[in-house]
């Protein structure tokens, strides 16, 4: 381990999320501790900083105090941008942008939590890279910025040298992800289970519900969703669908596409994946029986579905996330996160 500590410099601005700032800060603040603990030295020295050096208000109206932002010969291990409301402004303020591209071209790596993309994207570093934010707003972040390849099923992503996570919590598995990747998988571990969180996700979980995503995209088929949600067993084949909602084939697929930004065929497979991890999490049913409830046909197709999707089988599923399951183990912890380097 290097003796000189990694300065982490958190970027915020007036109405910040506080998570944002506050969980990254912690597990870093928790590595240092632990690191301490065991007779070495720190590894990290974390700050806030902000244009406005002082007391910055949180959308939380918890005021954080920030230092003044790092001149050219204060180096930067690691630039974090925080989310939140005030994004937006500060994605504005041509000067800010202007320090963020400068600054990241400094640093050996920038990451972003929550809407921190925004503030990344406008800075032009993730211009034709894949990046995440907030499941809410990975739409906007798309068409704001087209030359941003927004994948919004991850929890974090990693481009090179760029890293991205989704909604607020994700900041600290982000977080917990940078020190992995520092000081070794034992650290995180250490730190993961210090704060009572998982490493790493288990199972490629995505970031939202497959049932709100659709919802969100608006109300038009929200009855033939809850009936697809009460039969899930029953033939689901684009021509029963289409009958459902009243429509010829043709206009249906052409409508649902374009209202849930998914083809049918795919809405059902995540609509029953979800499904099936409910079953296989609160209750005992056999993975057969689960597989036959939901609609698979067979133990094997949901099988297959599963490691597509989650990259686990059903009954690795159900052992680290049953009410009953005995939780994540140093031994066999799944990636949760999706990467790419």
């Amino acid at each position: 381990m290097n003796d000189t500590p990694r300065r982490i410099d958190i970027l915020a601005f007036p109405d910040v999320q506080l998570l944002d700032v506050s969980g990254p800060l912690q597990v870093f603040a928790s590595a240092n501790e632990l690191s301490l603990a065991s007779g070495a030295s720190a590894p990290y020295t974390a700050r806030v900083v902000a244009t406005a050096a002082g007391e910055i208000q949180s959308t939380a109206g918890l005021g954080l105090f920030a230092q003044p932002l790092p001149t050219a010969d204060q180096a930067t291990d690691t630039l974090i941008i925080a989310g939140g409301r005030g994004v937006h402004a500060a994605s504005k303020d041509a000067a800010q942008v202007a320090w963020v591209r400068e600054r990241a071209s400094q640093c050996r790596r920038v990451a972003s939590v929550c809407t921190g993309a925004f503030l990344l994207a406008a800075a032009g570093l993730l211009d034709e890279r894949r990046a995440v934010t907030h499941w809410a707003h990975c739409e906007q972040l798309g068409h704001r910025y087209p030359a941003v390849h927004v994948d919004p099923a991850p929890i974090f992503i990693r481009d090179g040298s760029v890293w991205t996570s989704a909604g607020v919590t994700a900041g600290i598995d982000l977080a917990l992800a940078l020190v992995e990747d520092d000081l070794g998988r034992a650290l995180a571990l250490d730190v993961a289970r210090e704060l009572v969180v998982f490493l790493k996700r288990p199972g490629g979980q995505a970031q939202f519900s497959a049932t709100l995503s659709l919802q969100k995209a608006g109300d038009r088929f929200g009855d033939l969703h809850a009936w697809i949600a009460e039969n899930m067993a029953a033939d689901l084949s684009i021509a029963t669908l289409a009958e459902r909602a009243g429509m010829s084939e043709r206009s249906f697929v052409r409508h649902y596409r374009a209202q849930t930004g998914v083809t049918p065929a795919r809405a059902i497979d995540q609509l029953r994946l979800e499904a099936a991890r409910r079953l296989l999490g609160d209750t005992s049913f056999p993975v057969k029986r689960v597989a036959a409830r939901c609609g698979f046909g067979s133990e094997e197709t949901m099988r297959r579905s599963f490691l597509r999707s989650t990259g686990v089988t059903p009954q690795a599923y159900r052992e680290r996330f049953s009410a009953g399951g005995r939780g994540e183990s140093e031994g066999e912890s799944s990636h949760g996160t999706l990467t790419h380097d």
